[in-house]
């Protein structure tokens, strides 16, 4: 048996939704294909802009070639008060950053709330909570004052930005026929502290001119940053989605708009992710800023079969 860690302690492996037995094996995560394990990551918690105290949370499946949909339950539970708090029940590949928030109350203090994921026999288990060392800042870079890309689903709609909190729009569709989903998108970029020949409209990430930074060279110069992003993600829902592309080009001079059709294997009620990104990449570069994230539900119809 594997053993693999669950709440900060060594566990092995068993059956699924079953208690575990305390393991004195060294951890051992391994990335593979297929079989590995999910775990949850707890990236942090804010205050979001009506003054709530949300913790934003996020996922490393340690699949390259496997995603797993784990229905909110015995095997994907969040507790207490769960087992589905809004996580997702669909696990891309990878680590996903911030794909979900939590509202706690402001009195939640010392609580804590622990987040289960058993996925190929493995489970693994990570807690939430607001201590004060973990408080992070989405909205805004507190180095260079940079924020997240701004996203809509209508020309003149409202803007969303930063983490998750509701559903932003709704659509139907139909199995196996196209939705088109169209977004427009713009970034800001950093006001202060801007390396030279950076202008407005970028992000930060890392030390200008460290490698690994977006725009660093391998001599320490910077060559222009990666343009504003976004990309389409299956959250949850009952059967695939094929997204044609997954990640659209962002139209700047037309506004940031950026257009792609996703297509559904299975009717029922799907709720896909939306990312926006700029230069500071996925999870902000560690920082857990600069980029955004928003849901649109989807009602998918049977395909229409032939009659009298």
């Amino acid at each position: 048996m594997v053993a693999v860690v669950a709440g900060g302690a060594l566990l092995r492996a068993g059956q699924q939704g079953v208690g575990q037995t305390p393991s004195a094996f060294p951890l051992s995560n391994t990335i593979r294909e297929r079989g590995s394990s999910v775990t949850g990551a707890f990236e942090g918690w804010y205050f979001d802009k009506d003054g709530s105290v949300r913790v934003l949370v996020g996922y490393f499946n340690r699949n390259t070639k496997q995603e797993l949909d784990i229905p909110a339950g015995p095997n994907n539970r969040i507790e207490p008060g769960g087992p589905a708090q809004g996580q997702p029940t669909h696990f891309e590949t990878g680590r996903q950053w911030g794909v979900f928030t939590i509202k706690v109350p402001k009195d939640f203090g010392t609580k804590k709330l622990t987040w289960t994921i058993v996925a190929n026999g493995l489970t693994n288990a990570i807690t939430l909570h607001t201590q004060a060392d973990y408080v992070v800042e989405p909205f805004e870079d507190a180095a260079n004052k940079n924020t997240p890309p701004k996203i809509r689903f209508d020309p003149n709609g409202q803007w969303f930005t930063g983490p998750p909190a509701v559903t932003a729009a709704t659509y139907s569709a139909t199995v196996n026929e196209p939705l088109t989903l169209t977004t427009w998108a713009t970034d800001e970029g950093p006001k202060i502290n801007i390396p030279e020949g950076r202008g407005r409209g970028r992000g930060r990430a890392g030390a200008p001119g460290a490698p690994g930074a977006p725009g660093a060279t391998a001599a320490g110069g910077f060559t222009p940053a990666p343009p504003l992003a976004v990309s389409w993600h299956l959250f949850r829902g009952p059967g695939a989605v094929k997204f044609d592309p997954v990640a659209p080009r962002v139209d700047i001079p037309n506004d940031g708009k950026a257009t792609t059709t996703a297509t559904f294997s299975a009717p029922g009620d799907y709720i896909l992710r939306v990312q926006g990104n700029d230069s500071t990449g996925n999870g902000g570069g560690g920082f857990q800023c600069c980029w955004s994230n928003a849901y649109v539900a989807v009602n998918v119809k049977p395909a229409a079969t032939g009659g009298k």
